[in-house]
Order: C-alpha cells, then structure tokens, then sequence
C-alpha cells in the first residue's frame, strides 16, 4: 500500500474547531486554573516590565540606607547591603521565570522523545532504556552539580542552572509517555498503518506521539513550577547562582539572618515564590481535567 493509500485508509486523531472550543471553555471554567493564569500573567508582564515599574537598579548598593523599612524611594524598603528589595524582586522574577521555563522546555522535550521511542520500540530497547531512567532517577545529582559548581569556580551561571534541572528533570516524564505509547501503539490505526508498510518513524510521529501528549501538557506545568522550586532551593543552600544575580533564591539567602528584625526581607521574596508556583499547579490542575479521559477530547491531540 503506497504512503497515500496508508494516509486515506488510517485515521489520525485530531482536535476539531469544536473540540479545541470545548478544551478551552473547560479550562477556563476551571475556576481556580483561571485565577492560575491571571496571576502568573501579571506576575510575569511585572518581571518583564521590570524597569518601567521600579527604576532602581537592582545591584546598586547604598551603605547609608540599609535594611530601611518601606518608604516612597523604596516600598519595599532596602537589603542588608542597601538595595533596593523591589528592584531585586522584579529582576528576580526574571530569573526564576527563565530558569522554570528553560528547564521545562529541555526536560519535556527529552522525556517525550525518550519515551516515546522506548515505547514504541519495546522488547530489549525498551528495556534497556528504561533501566538508563531507573539510573537516572536514582542518581544522586546534587553531587555533579557540586563537580560543576567546582569547576565553575564555585556559583553556576543561569545557563548551567537550566541545563542542571532540565537534564536531571525528565526521567518521570519519559516513564509517563512510555506507558501512553505502549497502549496507543496496539490500537487498530496504529496496527493498520504498520501492515500498510508505514515506516516505523514515520507511525511514531504521526499516529503514536501526537495521541500520546495529553499528559505531557499537564507535566509541562508542574515541571516548570518543580524547576522554579528547585532553583530558589538551591540558592538559598548556597548551591546555585552567584550572590550577585538577583533572584528569589538568592533573596532569601541574603535574608535568613534577618528574620526576626527584618521579617518583610524573606517573607516578600518567599510569598513570592509561593504564589507563583501555586498559580502554575493551578494551571496544571486545569489542564488535567479539560484533558481529562473520560471527556470528548481527552487524551486526544492538542495541537
């Protein structure tokens, strides 16, 4: 049977007009996943919009005003160094955000394609690649970080701290679309695609993995908020960026011997925190119900 007559005779499931319509009206039905999105937005467009908002400069020191409380030069007031907590707040946004969206990116494509093709391939590949995963997650990765950190010369850049979580963050994920695949591949348009004489990348991309992407949409928010977590945790322990980049982490780490006489200077960089990774479960939490199994369109394309 020619690739045509392969095409015509095995259906691909896609998301209709209406389909796609009925996704985003659940999910924005959601109450809680559309107070997620709203937040997260604003949180977002005020990391971007950074130097509109707060003119100070988030680096510049100013020994005679520190740990000043709020005023109308600082709202937020100063750091032990006399900077200005706002500033810092505002540009750390930028950093957890681009740290959680970067790691997600490289750990969502990597678990996808390694899952993918670990389930679709089965037998002794399959096996294989999935003890490579039982490694992997039993990998105590702290360790490397702390070779590379040394190398580094003791504080990671944000490009290192993004590869970091992004490389050691995709073994769940991977283990998610192997178990997808492995039921999708035994389905009647699958099976008619490979007697047809479809060639085995050619099934995988086109009648497999697109089926298989309903969790992988609700992994891909968790995965960035987990990524966010991980990155303000690892400042704060000393691990992760340079004291000079101004990010939550790092405000908290700067803060924690100032709690009892300063307690605004970490419960403003950790509320911060706590909302946006909450608004970003949120997210998750709607994407998983609009996609949800039993509905019209679960685990149907997105796309």
């Amino acid at each position: 049977m020619s690739q045509v007559a392969e095409e015509a005779a095995v259906p691909v499931i896609q998301l209709s007009s209406r389909h796609r319509y009925q996704f985003f009206r659940r999910l924005f039905q959601h109450r809680m996943a559309l107070i997620g999105t709203i937040v997260l937005t604003i949180m977002v467009l005020a990391s971007l919009f950074a130097p509109f908002l707060d003119h100070q400069n988030p680096a510049a020191q100013d020994l005679f005003n520190v740990m000043s409380p709020p005023s109308p030069r600082h709202p937020l007031g100063t750091d032990d160094l006399g900077r200005d907590v706002l500033a810092r707040l505002l540009y750390g946004g930028r950093i957890s955000f681009l740290v959680g969206f970067g790691s997600m990116i490289i750990s969502t494509s990597i678990g996808t394609v390694f899952g993918a093709v670990s389930g679709f391939l089965g037998g002794v590949w399959d096996r294989l690649m999935m003890r490579f995963v039982d490694l992997l997650l039993s990998f105590p990765a702290i360790f490397l970080l702390l070779v590379v950190l040394n190398l580094l010369g003791g504080q990671a850049s944000v490009g290192v701290m993004v590869l970091y979580l992004g490389l050691f963050g995709w073994g769940g994920l991977a283990r998610i679309v192997r178990s997808q695949v492995l039921s999708i591949k035994e389905q009647e348009y699958v099976v008619a695609a490979r007697i047809g004489g479809g060639r085995t990348m050619g099934i995988l991309l086109r009648h497999v993995l697109p089926n298989a992407m309903a969790p992988v949409w609700v992994s891909t928010a968790f995965s960035m908020g987990g990524s966010m977590l991980a990155e303000a945790s690892l400042d704060y322990l000393g691990f992760g960026l340079s004291p000079s980049i101004p990010s939550w982490g790092n405000m908290l780490d700067d803060a924690q011997n100032y709690i009892a006489s300063n307690p605004w200077m970490i419960l403003i960089p950790g509320f911060s925190i706590t909302i946006a990774v909450v608004a970003i479960n949120f997210i998750g939490d709607g994407l998983r119900d609009a996609l949800d199994p039993k509905s019209s369109i679960g685990m149907q394309r997105l796309g």
